[in-house]
């Protein structure tokens, strides 16, 4: 009997605030991050198979099939699991590649629940978020279901929180891309030229609404990231002379974005930014995994 294919939709996430702390003995950072879910979302279509492998992407490059992340998290479930000996990935991209919107985690983190609710011997959740913890920073949270998480160390550490009243977002797309690699070179050596630390941690009590969050939202890219892309910081003077009560740059860049509390102005944004808006909501709740007919024939039944 053939099962599948699941269908996910894998959402995008936003960096409300980004502390990056000290480098560990391996060289990496940990960081501080509030997370939150939001609409934009890739569609992600998983068909296990008996042997062979593929995966096909519409609307962004593919480069080599080995390195996409959600190749890499369909064969680590499998290696994990022993099934699926094969499988298709079907990719169609909305969230904009290098953006610091998490697209190539949310389609492995979109891959990991497919492949889980189909498999005939489902991991438990820690499972799945340990395998998820393997394939990068932001991929645990983007694997599971909690739209809004404050996340330490390597993004391993989460603890969900009550997600705040869905609101309009814009998104700008400021038409390049910025290697995560990069900003952390260039955070480390603005760090060691100043001796300045980070953004200061967010109060517990900022967490409980939006009004309440608004004035202790920081990113430590943002600063050196704009130096180098001065466009940043026009984009984001924008967005906030727009109404928005919440603006910044998500990640490590290259997009920007704000949040408004009632609709957003989206004839203004239009005549404003010409190229690369994108206009979204935070959600409540992270979409399921549709399993179509096939829900009544799983194989695990």
């Amino acid at each position: 009997m053939t099962v599948g294919p699941a269908r996910v939709a894998a959402e995008a996430k936003l960096n409300l605030h980004l502390r990056v702390l000290a480098r560990d003995a391996s060289g990496y950072h940990s960081i501080e991050t509030l997370f939150t879910r939001i609409a934009l979302a890739d569609r992600v279509k998983v068909q296990p198979r008996r042997s062979a492998r593929t995966l096909d992407c519409r609307g962004a490059e593919l480069g080599p099939i080995e390195q996409n992340l959600a190749y890499r998290a369909a064969a680590a479930f499998s290696d994990a699991v022993g099934w699926p000996h094969g499988f298709h990935i079907d990719l169609e991209k909305h969230i904009p590649a290098g953006s610091g919107l998490g697209g190539g985690s949310a389609d492995a983190g979109a891959v990991l629940r497919a492949l889980n609710a189909l498999s005939p011997r489902p991991m438990r959740e820690e499972e799945l978020l340990a395998l998820a913890r393997t394939l990068g920073a932001d991929v645990p949270f983007l694997t599971s279901t909690i739209p809004f998480a404050f996340a330490q160390g390597r993004g391993e550490e989460m603890r969900a929180l009550p997600p705040l009243p869905a609101r309009d977002v814009a998104l700008i797309h400021p038409g390049f891309s910025v290697s995560t690699r990069d900003a952390y070179a260039w955070l480390d050596r603005r760090r060691e030229r100043t001796g300045r630390g980070g953004v200061p941690p967010l109060p517990p009590d900022s967490l409980v609404s939006w009004e309440a969050l608004a004035p202790h939202i920081a990113n430590d890219f943002e600063a050196v990231v704009a130096a180098r892309h001065p466009r940043l910081t026009e984009l984001l003077a924008t967005l906030r002379e727009s109404g928005a009560s919440i603006a910044g740059l998500t990640g490590s860049g290259s997009v920007v974005f704000a949040i408004f509390p009632g609709a957003a102005p989206t004839d203004a944004l239009e005549r404003a930014i010409h190229h690369g808006l994108i206009l979204t909501r935070t959600v409540t709740r992270v979409a399921a995994v549709d399993l179509g007919a096939e829900s009544l024939f799983r194989a695990r039944n």
